[in-house]
């Protein structure tokens, strides 16, 4: 535990030059602490003393969250986990956190790095299939935006999309901005709803991806070109997370995201999931330093690539890999 609270100060101030380094002391003591993935590690003859650099670092595949308790340490130390969504049927992640309320404190640090402090904001979240069941991460975070905001009017909606609606018209003008956070599938059935509503001009749309089979699949652009007109806004928002990170990335627009100083993704080669990726896109793997108590090094399902200023691109997901919630979509 003492290990934890340690990292966690440390990543607190982290400067970018202090990543890699953080990063390698991070990969040295999970193959060491960490069973999974110390076997993984051997399982691919990994010589864990001759990494020496950020793209030398092997990824776990995402999917071992599914079947085993990715932990570093002892699992008395882990007083509950977060789990993902999933259709019927389908077997869901689970993340084990050693600090709940460090994951919070961390949530509100990245968001406010990017947006100012929760209390300029009157928080609406838009969650209905997460809230509709217990461990996600996602609504544990919203919960914790909408009590910090310190507002009367922040608050969770299901369906009642009336009086959501009048809510935000209410709120028109305020001097406080309006966060509607929102999954997508959520904010599409209310666009077009038919329902009439004149937009604030204090409104700030964040979708959290996620179509979790409720909507046909559709292209982030279409997305957005049905959410602008509605919402009233010239772009759309968008949160990049999961349950098997404890980071998130968010985007101001165009589905481009700027990486969190915690973060660090390298895309690797599409046809050789061991390789870095030679072009400009490829398979994302993350590295996110919040992970220091279960596994810092997470190859995803997901498809990127980098523009010219260096902002992340979600492209969609590989083909046959199951629907992830909290993902963007295909394009």
């Amino acid at each position: 535990m003492q290990d934890f609270k340690s990292f966690s100060v440390r990543l607190r101030n982290l400067k970018p030059e202090e990543f890699e380094p953080l990063a390698l002391e991070l990969f040295q003591f999970q193959s060491q602490a960490n069973p999974i993935y110390g076997k993984y590690l051997q399982a691919r003859s990994i010589e864990t003393q001759a990494v020496k650099s950020l793209d030398q670092i092997p990824f776990l595949p995402i999917r071992f969250f599914k079947d085993h308790e990715v932990i570093s340490g002892k699992k008395a130390d882990f007083p509950g986990y977060f789990s993902s969504s999933g259709t019927t049927g389908m077997i869901t992640s689970r993340h084990y956190f050693w600090s709940e309320e460090w994951y919070l404190e961390h949530a509100q640090q990245l968001f406010e790095e990017e947006y100012g402090a929760l209390k300029e904001y009157h928080v609406l979240a838009l969650l209905p299939a997460y809230l509709e069941r217990k461990g996600s991460s996602l609504v544990s975070m919203a919960n914790h935006f909408i009590r910090e905001s310190d507002s009367e009017h922040s608050g969770f909606y299901l369906y009642n999309q009336e009086e959501l609606l009048e809510k935000m018209e209410l709120l028109a003008g305020d001097n406080r901005k309006i966060l509607l956070l929102g999954v997508t599938f959520a904010l599409l059935d209310l666009a077009e709803s038919g329902k009439k509503f004149s937009p604030p001009s204090n409104l700030l749309v964040m979708e959290t991806g996620g179509m979790k089979g409720r909507r046909k699949e559709m292209i982030r652009e279409e997305v957005h070109e049905v959410l602008k007109p509605f919402f009233g806004v010239d772009t759309i928002h968008s949160e990049y997370g999961m349950t098997e990170l404890m980071s998130q990335a968010y985007s101001k627009g165009e589905g481009k995201y700027i990486l969190p100083n915690a973060m660090r993704v390298i895309l690797r080669d599409v046809n050789d999931p061991l390789a870095v990726s030679s072009r400009s896109q490829g398979g994302i793997n993350v590295i996110d330093l919040a992970n220091f108590h279960s596994c810092a090094f997470i190859e995803t399902q997901d498809l990127g690539r980098f523009d010219e200023s260096g902002r992340l691109e979600v492209l969609g997901r590989f083909d046959n890999s199951e629907i992830r919630g909290c993902n963007l979509l295909v394009q």
